[in-house]
């Protein structure tokens, strides 16, 4: 085998099995820190060995076989974390430890994996590192592909992962599944990681592409995880409903140049439809059949994805029912994005004169001040109104507020189309 292939292999084999790992890990040492410092010891050995010595049989399991060597060098020769051991209960001595940790990592990892979720989004840490350690830790991703994938530098990520790390040992976060009142909170700041993991990639924020869809894949396959997991969770599925529907787009998204198509004018014959059946599939399990019951806002955004998908053509969607979705939405989430959504469905069910009504209220409460989105949307109204003038200012307001390369060059192009 080249040194290409084992690396390739490695990487591979890491994508998948990381993340039982270092939560099998964070289980024995009560340290998510540590857990990963010894799976990434393992990682390294398998970079070196795997060339010379070819892939083993069972991958993962040589993985876990070298990171528990680890774990007990560092248990005999280190006086601090025989006592860490202790106070956690740990009786690692006997036996080498060998049986004792054999049988912590035999156990099954479903409970371990969701609690490391937990952990790595838990609200102590701010929303940059939730993001960039889950990412580590339960994608696998290297700290140069997070910081590709974001376009920040390496040294920022990497300064995140340690102060996230560092943060929970101080904070003493437990490695648990919560319970309670705290279980919907933490819950829901899991579902908010995964949900801007995939934004970024369906939307970048910035840079010259304007999708990512290795970030919309990672994210998707966390949420299908989480599924798993969780499978009683509506939001859960709710979650993945609309990465689902919103993914199907991808082909349709992009024109020749790299461009972004709009929605109205996406060919929906190139949209992925087994992606929108898989997210009707999803859908079904997040809509409750009790009509009393509240819908969640990722059901709730996932149903108005649903109604697009249903539309064959532009011309046959739903534009009433979503505009009754966004209300449904705007209620639940407080949102003033989610209003200046509603405008647009409003636009198209009602006409632009309601919507604009509604885009100039959010104008005047300034909660919106600097998204490019409300200039661009507010353009468009005023384009249909037959105000050319106004709404060529607003294209180019919004240009200069997008970070997107790809976005600046289309509201651009919209500016200039304004003079024709």
């Amino acid at each position: 085998m080249s040194h290409t292939d084992a690396t390739r292999a490695v990487e591979a084999v890491w994508r998948i099995e990381s993340a039982r790992l270092v939560a099998a890990l964070t289980r024995m040492v009560g340290d998510v820190g540590l857990a990963e410092e010894f799976a990434q010891d393992a990682l390294v050995s398998a970079l070196e060995k795997w060339p010379d010595e070819g892939v083993p049989d069972n991958p993962g399991a040589w993985l876990t076989t070298v990171a528990k060597r680890r774990m007990l060098d560092r248990w005999r020769r280190d006086e601090r974390f025989q006592k860490r051991m202790a106070d956690l209960g740990r009786d690692i001595a006997g036996h080498d430890g060998q049986a004792e940790f054999d049988a912590v990592l035999e156990e099954d990892y479903g409970d371990d994996l969701l609690k490391l979720m937990f952990v790595c989004c838990h609200p102590v840490l701010s929303t940059e590192a939730r993001v960039a350690l889950t990412l580590r830790l339960l994608g696998g991703l290297t700290t140069e592909e997070v910081a590709r994938a974001f376009l920040v530098p390496e040294s920022t990520v990497a300064q995140r992962v340690v102060r996230a790390k560092r943060t929970l040992a101080a904070r003493q976060v437990p490695f648990e599944v919560p319970v309670g009142a705290d279980r919907d909170a933490r819950l829901a700041s899991v579902l908010e990681v995964v949900y801007l993991v995939f934004n970024e990639g369906y939307a970048a924020t910035s840079g010259g592409d304007w999708i990512r869809p290795e970030l919309c894949d990672e994210a998707m396959r966390l949420g299908r995880v989480l599924t798993a997991l969780l499978p009683g969770e509506r939001e859960v599925h709710g979650l993945v409903a609309l990465m689902e529907l919103h993914a199907s787009r991808f082909r349709a998204r992009v024109g020749p140049g790299g461009e972004p198509v709009p929605l109205a004018e996406q060919d929906r014959t190139r949209w992925d439809r087994r992606l929108v059946m898989r997210g009707f599939r999803a859908l079904r399990h997040a809509l409750s059949a009790d009509p009393a019951e509240p819908r969640g806002p990722y059901a709730l955004q996932a149903a108005i994805a649903a109604k697009h998908a249903q539309a064959a053509v532009v011309e046959d969607t739903d534009w009433a029912g979503i505009a009754g979705l966004y209300a449904e939405l705007a209620a639940v989430t407080r949102s003033p994005v989610v209003e200046l959504n509603r405008a647009v469905a409003v636009s198209m069910a009602d006409g632009p004169g309601p919507a604009l009504d509604i885009v100039d209220s959010l104008s005047e409460a300034g909660v919106l001040d600097g998204y490019h989105l409300l200039a661009a949307v507010r353009g468009d109204l005023l384009l249909r109104l037959r105000r050319p003038d106004e709404a060529r200012e607003e294209f180019e307001r919004a240009a200069d507020l997008t970070l997107n390369e790809r976005e600046r060059d289309h509201l651009r192009g919209r500016a200039v189309s304004c003079a024709g």
